[in-house]
């Protein structure tokens, strides 16, 4: 992409995020793989740096430019850890999206620049054991008593979920409703009824901490409930545009990494005489990747902009998540093809990108289902 496409303030950003991964992260990647924790200091380093309040405005304590700008960082830093960006994309699209969108001026004044300043992380509350992508077949409960909330039930896949510091949970509170019977709550995750039950063993982004949880009858108060009663389907969908434009530009930067790693190989390395560059049929592998990944790049692009002007884009961002998830798969893949044996060792990158690759069409909306939802956008489609 060339820089002519970004103003000087993306471009800043941009550059600044490139810096800081390759710096800060990218070196010890392979370590936070291994011990399934990305250092607390490194996270505190993100906070400084803004980049775990591109969504939230400057005026409530966040860093907020365009979605372009956020979409470029997160491709940065997670080309210097996936694990890395994932913890940056869900903080910034189901960590503080609901509650800038949906919460009251005192809810708001508490907690959103606890957030985007990284000092608390948040965490997303909604697949269940038996729920995932039919998000309103939930079993949690949400019942009040003497003036408090009393959750129960059990949550799964929990990102950032032993780091949070503030759990946006929902849970059913009018069971007879329906869809109109869930809602959505603030709840600390220092409070005695919120327990970490297992932090999952994982193929790959290993250093994000994905957690099992449970509430049991976790006390919150009544003034904790976000947005309007009921409307908690509402607010779990609302920030699909953004949370998918986010994993797109995660998934671009795995699979960019995974790229240029197989580009410094194949220049080093020589085979009947000659680096593997000169060979056509790893040329011709090496602009394929080339050009899905720009492809890739303008899909994203095209979404964040259309966030940013505040137009309707879940088709587009389904699309950019879509083809985003299944060409860094495709790229890692090769990337790996073209190291040969070595690819395959933990000695060497592309490895791990590969395992990390392999959960963007699963979260934030399989590849299925963004299949389902771009389909029904082509029903009003014009011709």
């Amino acid at each position: 992409m060339q820089d002519i496409e970004l103003s000087e303030d993306q471009r800043m950003i941009r550059d600044m995020a490139r810096q800081f991964a390759q710096a800060e992260l990218a070196p010890h990647a392979a370590e936070w793989d291994q011990s399934g924790w990305i250092a607390d200091a490194t996270v505190q380093q993100m906070g400084e740096l803004g980049l775990l309040g591109m969504i939230v405005p400057e005026e409530q304590g966040g860093s907020y430019l365009d979605y372009v700008a956020y979409a470029l960082a997160v491709e940065e830093v997670s080309a210097g850890c996936g694990a890395t960006g994932a913890l940056m994309s869900v903080h910034n699209s189901v960590g503080c999206g609901p509650l800038l969108k949906y919460g009251n001026a005192a809810q708001q004044e508490r907690w959103l620049a606890e957030l985007a300043s990284g000092r608390t992380i948040g965490c997303f509350c909604l697949t269940e054991p038996q729920a995932g992508s039919e998000a309103h077949n939930l079993r949690t409960r949400a019942v009040m008593e003497n003036g408090e909330w009393v959750l129960n039930g059990a949550k799964q896949f929990v990102s950032n979920g032993k780091r949070a510091g503030l759990a946006i949970v929902f849970a059913v509170t009018d069971p007879d409703l329906g869809k109109r019977g869930l809602s959505a709550f603030l709840v600390p995750t220092d409070n005695p009824g919120f327990r970490v039950e297992r932090m999952e063993h994982k193929l790959g982004i290993r250093g994000s901490d994905t957690c099992a949880i449970s509430l049991d009858n976790c006390r919150i108060p009544e003034a904790n409930l976000l947005g309007p009663r009921g409307k908690g389907l509402s607010i779990a969908l609302s920030n699909l545009e953004g949370g998918r434009i986010g994993i797109a530009a995660q998934a671009l930067g795995i699979a960019r990494a995974a790229f240029e790693a197989a580009l410094r190989y194949a220049r080093e390395r020589t085979q009947f005489g000659v680096a593997l560059t000169e060979h056509q049929s790893i040329g011709n592998m090496l602009a394929d990747m080339h050009t899905r990944l720009n492809a890739t790049r303008l899909l994203i692009l095209h979404a964040a902009r259309l966030k940013t002007a505040g137009q309707p884009c879940l088709s587009e961002a389904s699309q950019a998540k879509l083809y985003a998830s299944e060409v860094a798969e495709k790229v890692c893949s090769q990337a790996i093809q073209i190291h040969g044996g070595y690819g395959y060792l933990q000695d060497y990158p592309v490895e791990r990108l590969y395992r990390d690759a392999r959960i963007t069409q699963i979260y934030e909306g399989t590849s299925e289902i963004q299949r389902l939802l771009i389909a029904r956008e082509l029903i009003n489609y014009n011709l």
